[in-house]
């Protein structure tokens, strides 16, 4: 009869030893491939978020100073919306520093600012808490971009971090009208002068990415043209 041999003891821990390896090395992949997909997913919220908000951004600073009835004495005191503003002159621009900037717009063609829900829109960058807020006709300050209160953050906004200006004003032959005074906002003789403004988002995702141990960091940036700004 045939002898018939079996492994050895040798080679079945040599076999363990190489299968053991090659586990390893398949659950490393997985780890790094979910790291990756987790941080692409993170960075992908975060820049979806900031193009949206930009965009919103965009759009509504283009409309400030509309006013089709070419209506006088109309626009509104930024603080209420409701008294007559004594700067008249500031037409749809009535509040513009480095981080803050109100716009007025006559969406209804009433020749009356603040009878529409988005005729008086604000926009603050919030240092101390990372965000962009908006307020629509005096109705109070909310998180736009950044902290929303209940739900998790998906950025935040680190322009202050990076000494970078949200807002930047220039006038109709490419200089840059710098903010002025204590607090810091646009001369009032150069307000009506405002004929382009450059917005800048500087943002970082929330949570640190898993591969890199660090937070991911995006800069968006536009320029705005108020066309209506410029009309008398």
């Amino acid at each position: 009869m045939k002898n018939i041999k079996g492994f050895t003891l040798i080679e079945i821990l040599s076999a363990l030893f190489v299968g053991l390896i090659l586990l390893g090395a398949v659950y490393i992949s997985m780890i790094s491939g979910q790291k990756s997909s987790v941080a692409i997913e993170r960075k992908t919220v975060a820049h979806q978020d900031a193009r949206a908000v930009l965009e919103i951004m965009t759009t509504e600073v283009a409309m400030a100073s509309f006013n089709p009835n070419f209506a006088s004495n109309f626009w509104r005191n930024p603080g209420d919306c409701v008294n007559i503003s004594a700067n008249q002159a500031y037409k749809g621009i009535q509040v513009a520093t480095a981080n803050s900037i109100t716009v007025e717009m006559d969406i209804l063609e009433s020749s009356v600012v603040g009878d529409s829900p988005n005729e008086v829109i604000g926009y603050v960058y919030d240092i101390a808490n990372e965000r962009v807020t908006r307020e629509a006709n005096c109705g109070g300050a909310a998180p736009f971009l950044g902290d929303v209160p209940g739900n998790a953050r998906s950025v935040r906004v680190i322009n202050n971090t990076l000494g970078i200006p949200m807002f930047r004003y220039f006038d109709g032959l490419g200089n840059e009208i710098f903010p002025t005074g204590s607090p810091a906002s646009i001369p009032p003789a150069s307000m009506p002068n405002i004929r382009r403004i450059e917005i800048t988002l500087a943002v970082e995702t929330e949570e640190v990415t898993p591969d890199t141990g660090t937070r991911r960091r995006m800069i968006y940036s536009t320029s705005v043209i108020p066309r209506n700004h410029a009309i008398n």
